[in-house]
């Protein structure tokens, strides 16, 4: 992995290494909390990335120091607000909607705890790879915040699950996340859950991009259009697919025991 610049004074950092996009969030001091200046970062790298098309997949991790991210800098928060400043207001994308949209797969690597805004980030990866004995929460209430970006989460877990956490602010053993199938897979250390991560962003990064773009955006389809409409909008989404170079090139290559050479055309 390429090397990185002057890490102790970015709140996020940035590699591009094989087609694979490597964020970090980069606060350890302040157990990985959002503050503008990450969110603000955030937003501008999930159009980067969006527009590059060497980037095939994005692996989103956190420094480590036991928690993958607190929520949001509520030190900072107080800060603004004394100031009569409202910091919501100072975020591009507060809710970090762009990650929502983002064509390209991201697998999140929660490598410790995660909260609030924490949450919110792993809710928009695709694929997701934490660490046992973590917790995961959705603390708002509890600081008289709010959780409008949450509703995704109904077509991720059950809702009396993310009503009781929505509700009471209380941890959830990350366990107990993957036994609802939000968490795909577990692993016991930090090095352990970040190898995961890549060596499935890596599987991505192999496949036809268009057929992964495709399948990617007909899910979304799916959770917001219903059944009928979502699957009409999918063999919309997959007509260039199907009649791109590439659709030729998988079936001949597989005749020809070699790997294919995929054009994204």
């Amino acid at each position: 992995m390429p090397a990185r610049n002057d890490e102790a004074n970015e709140a996020v950092l940035f590699t591009l290494d094989d087609g694979i996009a490597h964020v970090t969030l980069n606060r350890p001091h302040c157990r990985n909390a959002i503050s503008v200046e990450t969110a603000n970062t955030l937003t501008a790298l999930w159009s980067r990335i969006e527009a590059d098309p060497h980037t095939l997949a994005v692996v989103l991790d956190a420094a480590d120091c036991g928690v993958f991210c607190a929520g949001m800098d509520l030190k900072e928060m107080a800060a603004i607000r004394a100031k009569g400043d409202d910091p919501l207001a100072l975020m591009h994308d507060p809710f970090q909607q762009r990650l929502q949209t983002l064509s390209k797969p991201v697998v999140c690597a929660l490598v410790g705890h995660f909260a609030g805004a924490g949450m919110l980030l792993a809710m928009g990866a695709d694929v997701r790879i934490a660490m046992r004995g973590t917790t995961a929460a959705i603390s708002e209430v509890r600081f008289g915040r709010g959780t409008p970006w949450a509703v995704p989460l109904l077509w991720m877990l059950p809702q009396p699950v993310l009503s009781e956490m929505m509700l009471t602010g209380d941890p959830v053993p990350v366990e107990d996340l993957a036994r609802y199938g939000f968490v795909n897979h577990l692993e016991d250390r930090v090095e352990d859950v970040r190898d995961h991560a890549f060596a499935t962003a890596r599987r991505i990064a192999r496949n036809a991009p268009l057929s992964v773009r495709a399948a990617k955006a007909s899910l979304a389809a799916g959770m917001d259009l219903g059944r009928v409409a979502g699957l009409a909008r999918a063999a919309e989404l997959h007509r260039d697919v199907y009649a791109s170079d590439d659709a030729s090139e998988g079936p001949r290559a597989f005749s020809e025991g070699r790997a294919p050479r995929w054009t994204g055309r």
